[in-house]
């Protein structure tokens, strides 16, 4: 790791990252894209080291409350925030002014933060994110070996819907060859199913494959699927969005399940529930009427 001193925390959409670099090891990550210009190792995490002064002014001077998303770009329960603690010091701060909190990760090192999560969802609006990529465990440490295994993913979700927590699920990528399989995708729909999960967030039976992310993903299938590598290349080139085969198939599955459950998966209304602040009183008032 590294410190290094930022100019600002929030972006004009009032996301955050406090960490940029993971340690998770993701073979599919889109963070080690060459277009986002880290000029560092993947691994040295970079720890913006002024984060939370300027998270307290930021929130300090916002007249209107809004939501604050943080995950978006590096997971805020990487290895080293159980050292650090910057993620539940900023919760903390986000409780203290009352605002309320989207926040996404792969790492059941949120249930040390559910104490703060309950307060900030007292008050306001908590959503709680989960990304689900394959229902097959031992898949799952080859995909993302360094991380909470999807199945201790589903043990969180479960968690905070006996906490009365709303959680969306990011369910992908979904990668051609690997887990693009009907037995993967309900598998993983019956974890939501029984979660309770407000939403699910499908972009469709894919990966997206940038220059630096391409190289590293390539080099995970040479390690752990031999020939698929060559079969990606053939058919996708050096396409941006590569589709399964599969894609029409498993999205109807996605799209029919989530409607028989009452589980929300437009895309559009989901971003729109995460960014909606509302605080507790306006509600209760609202219900009144």
């Amino acid at each position: 790791m590294h410190l290094k001193e930022v100019k600002g925390i929030l972006s004009a959409q009032n996301g955050m990252n406090l960490y940029r670099g993971c340690s998770h090891g993701c073979i599919y990550c889109d963070s080690r894209s060459k277009c986002y210009a880290m000029d560092h190792e993947f691994e040295d995490i970079e720890v913006k080291s002024n984060a939370l002064e300027l998270l307290e002014e930021a929130l300090r001077k916002k007249r209107t409350k809004c939501m604050i998303g943080t995950g978006s770009m590096s997971d805020p329960y990487i290895h080293l925030e159980t050292v650090l603690q910057h993620t539940r010091k900023s919760l903390e701060l986000i409780e203290k002014y009352g605002f309320g909190l989207a926040i996404q990760t792969k790492s059941d090192r949120i249930l040390r933060d559910l104490d703060l999560l309950c307060k900030i969802n007292e008050k306001a609006k908590c959503v709680v994110q989960l990304t689900l990529t394959t229902f097959d465990e031992d898949l799952c440490r080859i995909l993302e070996p360094r991380v909470s295994t999807t199945k201790e993913r589903f043990d969180v979700l479960k968690v905070m819907r006996d906490h009365d927590i709303p959680t969306i699920v990011w369910m992908g990528p979904i990668l051609p060859y690997i887990n693009d399989t009907e037995e993967n995708i309900r598998g993983i729909l019956e974890y939501c199913i029984e979660a309770k999960v407000y939403g699910v967030l499908f972009f469709g039976a894919g990966v997206t494959l940038r220059e630096g992310d391409r190289e590293y993903y390539y080099q995970k299938l040479d390690e752990h699927f031999p020939g698929l590598r060559e079969k990606y290349e053939k058919k996708y080139g050096l396409a941006y969005s590569v589709m399964s085969d599969h894609n029409e198939e498993l999205t109807k599955i996605v799209k029919e399940e989530c409607e028989k459950h009452g589980i929300v998966c437009d895309v559009e209304s989901l971003f729109t529930y995460m960014r909606t602040f509302a605080s507790k009183s306006s509600i209760q008032q609202t219900s009144l009427f």
